[in-house]
């Protein structure tokens, strides 16, 4: 069953990386639902922060811990790399 877990854990730590990898080289988030966005990092945050305190397992702290960074990526392209950028032009 731990192999499994593992398993699982990295299947659903990369599935956000294309999509961070796609917005990274194309510096553009504008696609991507505001809604579902803040959903995703309300849910990845909250359900560290259980995984950490309750039900504590390395597949799962591995796959939240890296969806945070991805979602952290798009956040930043969603919101802030457009105003950083016009504001040093």
């Amino acid at each position: 069953m731990e192999i499994l877990g593992w398993i699982g854990g990295v299947c659903l730590a990369i599935c956000a990386f294309p999509q961070a990898i796609k917005v990274f080289k194309e510096k553009n988030a504008d696609g991507t639902s505001h809604a579902m966005l803040w959903l995703w990092m309300f849910g990845e945050v909250f359900t560290l922060t259980y995984v950490v305190f309750e039900k504590f397992s390395y597949p799962l702290l591995i796959n939240y811990s890296l969806n945070i960074i991805f979602v952290s990526v798009i956040f930043y392209y969603k919101y802030l790399y457009g105003k950083t950028r016009k504001t040093k032009l």
